[in-house]
């Protein structure tokens, strides 16, 4: 094995030092044999067969790296997170996951940001990532302790072929303080096993008791650690102890509690499930017996292609750590770091991720920020490198086993581009003032949180990477410091953010976890029949009478956290959820919003607000504006809002067709990246690199309304296997989304394109005919309408930005879209009559009212709904009044330039200057001429009998002669022109010192006696 150990700090600074015990290997060997015997897909396919063919479990694929439909995750960061509905008791009857009982994968995790961030440690040591598979296998309900740990010792010392003697397992070594007994069924299993004594040790709660949050399903769990050398004798001592040599490489984690979120108390859950994961990368290190896990075929390439983009001559990455790495500048960090963030980045960007300023995107900008400014200050790569590296990722066993990494490529690589190009041109100022603040620190000294905190708001450095870079040279930052920079700032808009959350979020969502979803199972209550559920609006119910309550749901008044009860008191400010037995109910899914209307529960009506569904339960949650008391048996008639329910079902029909229209006008590269659809107005997220240009935006509202609701499209739903479903080429799927099977497949037929009445039994008999690309056809639960007429009208009001590479459309439907018509009419006509107005504008009143009448358009176009395609257009109209105007004002202008020379040059018997004033201002010289010369268009407009007549330099003052005819108020000229100038004031402080002078005009015959003039005042 070409191994030697080796322990030394990996970086200068006490408090990394203090956080953990650093270690690593230092190779002699940095790449794996050319022809490795466990490579990656070897090892990846030997363990799904292993669980898939030998025992029994259901071959489920990765989930997507990017949790779109779970908002509590910045991204997937271990295998069991697709399957938490599962453990939560919430999955929906008729899908995938409510029928499994075994499932195996390997998972695409990400851990960098939140509770599970490898990101610091990612270069600087050989066995953190910020992107991993997980290899993993499931029990849900079915076996437990046994089975997992007898399979796992089978797995690995029987198939991989590891030596048993350098394994190490732990056990959770109990918590008296939460009355916890140690686990001595997991220890026993493993000395059954074949374990030794000294083989299977304790472990803390921090280590062996695995919670999915601060509250859930939890369970103790076993570990299996390796001995990476070997033939050195019991190394126990070092299990869990951030050793490189012992590490760990599967967790086996036994669900069988729940956690109250507010009293923190345990419970056993109704189901017990085994959980485990296993590092891909690890294992295929120790089975190919290289130093770790960059030394295998999982980074290798990217290794060679980094090395690529390097100048000539150029050295490999070479493996080491530590002081050996930092005297060469930390080259093999960069290496490291740079083959991981690539594979971190373009996983997370082909599922849907983008760098953004937040959340998750902001995790991924802070780690190709960290890659970039390895590349190019470390490595001396040319910017840009990482959108070449991408490539190589898709190209190798990875794009073999994730397609997602060659069909979303070229979005890869543009993204990268552009976040690349964007830092590129602010780090080479960051690197100079970091240098400059370390320069000015004593050995002994932290960089200040203000100077980390203006790197990070002012150029774009996240606080890690300043850290790191600090850390380099030796000195640590004051993190306390940058945080309170940063408290600061979002304190200012704290309080709004927060309360805009409060005004959304309402009040508590009563809804249905795991241990009342079991109650409810155990005790014989079937799911709810839910009417509404993939119907159209056409042949659905929207009353239900003689339905009885099997469930309620209220606050517990201890816990704070909904309950099920026998009985509850439903009024003003105390809502109760219902179930029943049959609903004509709608409960929110897919984009579409619940039903509204009312239960008429004991004699007694209850507005019906919010309908969910959890595990097949509809939890319909009403409220009254007086006590009702309710009880479970209660009889219940239910009666949908029906105006509200086709207007629903308009919106959420015209998201297919506007997913439709978008991918026929942009291309495949357009995926639906979610919809949100109520009775006022529908929303569309789709994924698209730029913003639409106004007549993209007028081809795509004319396609909706030419071919789908002027052409009243048919639309047919049926319930199709799931497989067969998804073989359809025009299938329009939404990413990230789970289906049950058999699944609702809805068609929208455009009559213009299809002859006849095309049915889904007609799409399924031939699903690879292109023809069925000019239809709409997705799989979707929600309410339809039998045919596209009912819309009415379209009108896109509205296309932003929601994040990078991903597009909004907001749109309009029925009577609110014709309005939306009618007011764009509207606007253009005022447009247009407004452009003509400015044409004529023949002198300073009529000016001022086109500019008055130009404001309030101005205002109208932004606040008023109308076809989004049109705004540019009146935007542009404005912009040609102001033009106009603006043109208007120079001809005043230049026509008091050239009165002002006449008067001034005009003899003293002029008689067109007899009887006129002179006001003359002395201006501090600071005052640009060409700033003053603009008071000629403001005078004509303030005080049309006032002219500017000249601007004259005198020895430091410029000099301003303003004509004003006799009976004017010289006094009231002078005033309004010492307040348009007091803003503009000298360059170089002075204020315009103001004289005005009532002397005749013959006394005032030419330039050289007015300047005498205003010498003397």
């Amino acid at each position: 094995m070409f191994l030697v150990a080796e322990a030394y700090a990996l970086r200068a600074g006490p408090a990394r030092l203090a956080r953990r015990r650093l270690g690593a290997l230092r190779p002699l060997a940095s790449a794996p044999p050319a022809a490795a015997e466990w490579t990656v897909p070897r090892v990846r396919d030997t363990f799904v067969d292993y669980f898939a063919e030998k025992r029994g479990h259901t071959r489920v694929p990765s989930s997507g790296v990017v949790p779109l439909q779970d908002p509590t995750l910045l991204f997937a960061n271990a295998g069991m997170n697709q399957f938490k509905p599962i453990f939560l008791g919430q999955a929906a009857p008729g899908t995938q996951l409510a029928t499994l009982e075994r499932a195996c994968n390997s998972q695409k995790c990400i851990r960098a940001g939140g509770k599970h961030n490898d990101l610091e440690d990612v270069g600087l040591d050989t066995y953190h990532h910020t992107f991993f598979e997980m290899l993993g296998s499931w029990s849900f309900g079915d076996y437990f302790k046994a089975e997992a740990t007898a399979w796992a010792k089978e797995l690995l010392v029987d198939v991989y072929g590891l030596d048993m003697d350098r394994m190490y397992a732990t056990y959770f070594e109990g918590s008296p303080e939460e009355g916890l007994e140690p686990d001595y069924e997991a220890r026993d299993l493993w000395l059954a096993a074949g374990f030794k004594p000294e083989q299977v040790i304790p472990g803390s709660k921090a280590d062996n008791f695995w919670e999915m949050g601060d509250s859930g399903p939890c369970g103790p769990c076993t570990e299996l650690h390796y001995d990476a050398l070997g033939g050195r004798g019991d190394v126990a001592h070092l299990v869990n102890m951030d050793d490189p040599t012992v590490i760990e490489i599967w967790n086996l984690v036994f669900i069988q509690f729940e956690r109250d979120g507010k009293t923190k108390r345990l419970s056993s859950l109704p189901a017990q499930h085994v959980d485990t994961g296993l590092g891909l990368e690890r294992l295929v290190a120790i089975l190919n017996q290289v130093p770790s896990n960059y030394d295998t075929d999982a980074f290798s390439g990217l290794f060679a292609a980094t090395l690529a983009e390097l100048p000539e001559g150029s050295a490999p990455y070479g493996g080491l750590l530590g002081d050996d790495d930092k005297a060469q500048n930390y080259r093999d960090t960069a290496y490291r770091a740079i083959a991981d963030h690539v594979r971190c980045l373009s996983f997370a960007i082909a599922d849907g991720a983008r760098p953004s300023n937040e959340g998750r995107g902001y995790v991924l900008r802070r780690i190709l920020r960290r890659a970039v400014r390895y590349g190019l200050s470390t490595l001396g790569a040319e910017p840009g490198f990482m959108a070449r590296l991408a490539p190589a990722l898709a190209a190798s066993h990875f794009g073999d086993y994730y397609p997602e990494l060659r069909d979303e490529l070229p979005t890869i690589v543009e993204v990268l581009a552009e976040e690349e190009a964007t830092f590129a041109k602010t780090l080479e100022r960051g690197v100079k003032y970091l240098d400059e603040e370390l320069d000015k620190l004593e050995a002994t000294d932290v960089l200040g949180g203000d100077a980390a905190f203006f790197l990070y708001d002012s150029l774009g450095f996240p606080v890690d990477l300043t850290a790191q870079m600090a850390e380099e040279r030796g000195f640590l930052v004051d993190e306390p410091g940058f945080e309170a920079a940063m408290r600061a700032q979002v304190d200012r808009s704290k309080a709004d953010r927060k309360a805009r959350a409060e005004a959304a979020l309402g009040t508590v969502r009563l809804e249905l976890g795991v241990a009342a979803t079991a109650a409810l199972g155990d005790a014989g209550v079937a799911p709810t029949d839910a009417l509404a559920v993939g119907a159209t609006v056409a042949d659905d119910a929207t009353e239900v009478n003689g339905a009885t309550v099997v469930a309620l749901v209220a606050i517990d008044a201890a816990t704070g956290d909904p309950a099920l009860v026998d009985a509850a008191t439903c009024g003003p400010g105390a809502a109760v959820g219902v179930v029943l037995d049959a609903t004509p109910f709608y409960a929110e899914a897919g984009g579409q919003a619940s039903d509204r209307g009312s239960l008429v529960l004991g004699g007694a009506s209850v507005d019906v607000i919010d309908v969910q569904a959890y595990a097949g339960y509809v939890v319909h949650t009403v409220a009254s504006g007086a006590d009702v008391a309710l009880a479970v048996g209660d009889a219940a008639d239910g009666v949908v809002d029906g105006d509200a329910r086709r207007k629903h079902a308009v919106n959420h029909m015209m998201t297919h067709a506007v997913n439709h229209a978008l991918w026929a006008e942009l291309g495949d590269g357009v995926g639906q990246r979610g919809s949100d659809a109520n009775d006022e107005r529908l929303r569309f997220d789709f994924s698209h690199g730029k913003a639409l240009k106004a007549a993209q935006l007028a081809a795509v509202e004319a396609a909706v309304n030419t071919e789908y609701v002027a052409d009243g499209a048919t639309v047919e739903r049926a319930k199709v296997g799931l497989e067969d479903a998804k073989n359809i080429r025009a299938l329009r799927a939404v990413f990230g989304e789970a289906y049950p099977d058999p699944v609702n497949v809805v068609a929208m037929f455009p009559k213009a394109a299809f002859a006849g009445a095309p049915t889904i039994a007609d799409v399924l008999a031939s699903p690879d005919d292109e023809k069925w690309d000019k239809a709409s056809i997705e799989l979707c639960g929600g309410n339809h309408l039998g045919d596209a007429a009912a819309a009415e009208y379209f009108v896109i009001t509205q296309e932003t930005a929601v994040a990078k590479g991903v597009r909004r459309i907001e749109a309009l439907t029925g009577a609110a879209a014709l309005e939306a018509r009618a007011a764009g009419a509207r606007l253009e006509r005022a447009a247009a009559e407004l452009a003509e107005a400015a044409a004529a504008v023949d002198g300073a009143a009529a000016r001022d009212a086109v500019a008055a009448r130009a404001k309030a358009l101005r205002v109208d176009v932004d606040a008023t709904p109308c076809a989004a395609s049109l705004k540019p257009d009146l935007r542009a109209a404005l912009e040609g009044v102001a033009k106009a105007l603006g043109a208007f004002d120079k001809q005043v202008a230049g026509e008091a330039a050239r009165a002002a020379a006449e008067l001034v040059e005009a003899s003293a018997g002029d008689a067109a200057d007899a009887g006129a004033d002179r006001l003359v201002l002395a201006l501090p010289s600071g005052l640009d001429a060409k700033a003053a010369q603009k008071l000629a268009g403001k005078l004509g407009k303030s005080h049309p009998a006032l002219a500017l007549c000249a601007l004259s330099p005198g020895d430091d003052k410029l000099l301003v002669f303003a004509a004003v005819p006799e009976g004017h108020g010289i006094a009231s000229a002078s005033d309004w022109l010492k307040a348009a100038l007091e803003p503009l004031g000298g360059r170089g402080g002075g204020k315009p010192n103001f004289a005005q002078g009532s002397a005749p005009a013959a006394e005032a015959a030419s330039v050289e006696v007015a300047l005498e003039a205003a010498r003397a005042f």
